[in-house]
């Protein structure tokens, strides 16, 4: 039964870590330079699992972060001559570089990391009750 929970426990986790990275992009989906000032677009992050075989019993395996990757990808560039990160000179002058984010992607990740979490607590609750039953049987 604490595998069970063990399980869920890492799987809420990862998700809340996952949540973490997509509000990040869409909070900066507009970020057109760095902390140091510099006009570089903010580069969006992407969490990685990895399957976790120190969590679980009888072939159920744990979920961990594996990594946070930093996309860098080309920015998207968009014709503003009067904005302050302008570039100033060469071919992509007047134009000013912004994340290449997709809110409708992150929108759409930030609820599946929503229902995995929720799912998790589910499961959480089964084992739970679960527990309390068996307790109730034995006494």
């Amino acid at each position: 039964m604490l595998s069970a929970l063990d399980l869920s426990t890492s799987a809420l986790v990862a998700q809340r870590t996952r949540m973490n990275a997509i509000s990040s992009n869409l909070a900066n989906l507009s970020t057109t330079h760095n902390e140091a000032g510099e006009s570089t677009p903010y580069l969006p992050r992407y969490v990685v699992f990895q399957a976790d075989d120190s969590i679980g019993a009888n072939g159920a395996a744990g979920v961990r972060v594996s990594s946070v990757e930093i996309d860098e990808r080309e920015p998207r560039y968009k014709y503003q001559p009067g904005h302050p990160d302008a570039i100033e000179e060469g071919p992509r002058k007047g134009y000013v570089a912004y994340p290449d984010i997709n809110m409708m992607t992150e929108m759409t990740d930030a609820m599946e990391a929503a229902r995995a979490y929720e799912a998790n607590l589910g499961a959480i609750d089964i084992a739970k009750d679960l527990a309390q039953q068996t307790l109730r049987i034995l006494v």
